[in-house]
């Protein structure tokens, strides 16, 4: 991955070895924001909150900005700003407000690292101005990569910015990568917990009702990434944003469904050798890794007592029953605009979903219609992802019939 050309060293374990670094939460009031938090919390000053960033979760925004004392809050969405008054900040604290401000902020050379929590393709353009001011970014919005993973890569180069995941899976891969030279790579497996209906039957599945998918048996998430989970759409995703953040071609990538959700990917290389990262589901571990790194430092991220007797299982995915795996290997593949146009109608049919427009098993059979219809282009701009995200997410609205 490209090095940072800032003049930032990495973080000591001790806070006063090396400087504390300023650290821009995107998403601050997120399941990752609010993990993030405790992470720097527990940093014993390693990382200070300069900047805590939220779309319209204002009140939320305010208890936090009372508990951590950032430099600087920002509230994406402008009417949700109106009934938000400075004196409701701490003394030293600034309010900003919209996007325009989030990306000038973001570039500001006071912030040192970058964590890209806000959730879907709204993720996109904030990530985007972080890699253009060359930062170092903990990516945990996987749609970054999935809309644009050529494009944000190239500009990571020509920026020297740095970005390192923060998806428990893809954090797991990048560790395990550090066992080997690329060239010795053979095969690179994402796990999967295989949702709240692995072991449900397909007809069952066509009347799963949003309470019972959003019922994890392994992680505690947002709604969208939990529905994600449940349908193995996230498994779809996560192989688009590991093909561009590794530069491996898509026959290289598999899923293995692991519902203790421990063993958190794998890599295989070329003698036989398989590396996994193992730890306890905590997205306090990949957050920390991606601030510290290149160094490992104690934290708040649970442990394994090894005192207690372990099993571990494994299985293949069953396309079958799950089919928006089989749309992420083909995406995966095809690259271009496959990706913006899974991952907006995707996010389009979860809200169906939610919102009782659409079945549980509508949402990756809606996601193939489009993917299968949009006018591919193998080589787009940025412009052109975001007029084909737009366009899939009204297709969705069009076919999407109960």
């Amino acid at each position: 991955m490209p090095s940072s050309p800032h003049p930032v060293a990495p973080p000591s374990c001790d806070g006063s070895k090396s400087g504390s670094l300023n650290v821009a939460v995107l998403g601050s009031t997120g399941s990752v924001g609010v993990s993030t938090l405790e992470v720097i919390a527990a940093s014993q000053g390693r990382f200070v909150p300069f900047l805590l960033a939220a779309n319209r979760s204002t009140q939320a925004l305010v208890e936090q900005a009372r508990a951590c004392r950032p430099n600087w809050v920002v509230v994406a969405d402008a009417a949700a700003a109106a009934g938000l008054a400075v004196a409701d900040l701490p003394a030293g604290t600034r309010l900003a407000i919209g996007p325009e401000a989030l990306d000038d902020l973001v570039r500001s050379p006071e912030v040192d690292r970058v964590v890209s929590a806000i959730v879907g393709a709204a993720g996109l353009r904030s990530t985007w101005a972080a890699v253009e001011a060359g930062k170092t970014v903990a990516l945990a919005n996987k749609e970054t990569l999935v809309m644009a993973g050529p494009l944000v890569m190239r500009l990571a180069e020509q920026t020297g910015a740095r970005i390192l995941p923060v998806d428990s899976e893809h954090s797991a891969i990048h560790q395990a990568l550090r066992s080997g030279t690329p060239d010795e790579v053979t095969r690179i497996v994402l796990t999967a917990s295989g949702g709240p209906f692995r072991s449900w039957p397909r007809e069952s599945l066509v009347a799963a009702t949003p309470a019972e998918a959003l019922k994890h048996p392994t992680w505690s998430m947002g709604r969208k990434i939990t529905i994600d989970s449940a349908t193995m759409m996230n498994k779809a995703l996560e192989l688009i944003e590991a093909r561009w953040l590794f530069g491996v071609p898509a026959e290289k990538l598999g899923v293995l469904v692991h519902p203790q959700s421990i063993v958190h990917s794998l890599v295989e290389f070329v003698d036989g050798s398989v590396m996994a990262q193992l730890s306890p589901p905590d997205m306090k571990l990949p957050i920390q890794y991606a601030l510290s790194y290149p160094e490992r430092c104690p934290g708040p991220a649970r442990r394994f007592d090894f005192a207690q007797g372990m099993q571990l299982d494994f299985e293949p995915p069953d396309l079958t029953r799950f089919p928006a795996v089989r749309l992420g290997y083909e995406a995966a593949a095809r690259g271009g605009t496959a990706g913006a146009v899974l991952n907006a109608a995707n996010e389009e049919a979860v809200r169906g979903f939610l919102d009782g427009a659409l079945r549980f098993t509508d949402i990756a059979d809606v996601c193939a219609r489009v993917l299968d219809e949009h006018p591919f282009q193998p080589d787009p701009s940025l412009d052109d992802v975001r007029r084909l995200d737009a366009w899939a997410r009204q297709e969705v609205v069009k076919w999407a019939v109960v």
